[in-house]
């Protein structure tokens, strides 16, 4: 599975201002309700009782919220990045300004933990990590963690 399989143009936002998790994570439910014909309730309530769980925040100030969710038919991915970073409780106790959101159907099995092992690999790199930073267009950011596509699966 690579990023491109997960992750459409429509659901990235590079300009996102949040003054903290909750208000990050409202904001991923709202893009992926819009995106996904999904209620944004429901999401928001998904991805909250998973942070209750222990924090999705794996450190370089990078977070990897997920959820699994009733109506979708597929793997799903969000992507946002926040102007201000935001505190998540990341294992490195770093805040965070890049979130990839990932949302499973109920019945994803294997496919859900697979889609997180693919991303956090993908976004442990520091250079991409760094050129996400800097991408000025939903367009150029999209293409940046799709090249992601053309490596082969660790």
């Amino acid at each position: 599975m690579n990023i491109g399989e997960l992750l459409d143009r429509s659901a990235i936002s590079l300009r996102v201002s949040a003054a903290n998790k909750k208000k990050a994570l409202a904001v991923i439910a709202e893009i992926a309700a819009r995106n996904f014909h999904l209620d944004a309730g429901e999401v928001l309530e998904a991805l909250t009782e998973r942070e209750a769980a222990g924090s999705t925040g794996v450190g370089y100030g990078v977070a990897v919220p997920h959820a699994r969710l009733d109506g979708l038919e597929r793997m799903r991915g969000v992507f946002v990045r926040i102007e201000q970073p935001v505190e998540f409780e990341a294992v490195d106790d770093q805040p965070v300004d890049l979130l990839f959101a990932l949302f499973a159907p109920k019945n994803a099995g294997a496919d859900h933990l697979r889609a997180l092992a693919r991303v956090s690999r993908v976004m442990r790199q520091g250079e991409l990590r760094e050129q996400l930073r800097k991408a000025r267009t939903a367009d150029a950011l999209h293409a940046l963690l799709v090249q992601d596509a053309a490596r082969p699966a660790a």
